[in-house]
């Protein structure tokens, strides 16, 4: 008997958010100035972010109060969703 091939689903992006400055405490995420905020940018997947959210914490490592964080968007936008 011959499998049936079900069409792809295509995957939708799971998008991330990465984004840093300087924080006031190096414990903690309060940032100093958000109007100085620098947004790496949005990413479909984590994968992506992740890359992103490395090189930008690898260009700032001699800072201790510059904090890069990656922010799952897709869980703020759809909450009730399982990943």
């Amino acid at each position: 008997m011959a499998e049936k091939h079900q069409p792809e689903v295509p995957h939708k992006p799971l998008l991330h958010l990465v984004f840093g400055g300087r924080v006031k405490d190096p414990q903690g995420l309060e940032f100093e100035d958000l109007s100085k905020l620098d947004i790496v940018g949005i990413y479909p997947n984590y994968a992506e972010a992740l890359k992103a959210w490395r090189a930008a914490s690898h260009a700032h490592v001699d800072d201790a109060l510059m904090r890069y964080v990656i922010v799952h968007l897709h869980r703020l936008m759809e909450p009730h969703e399982p990943e």
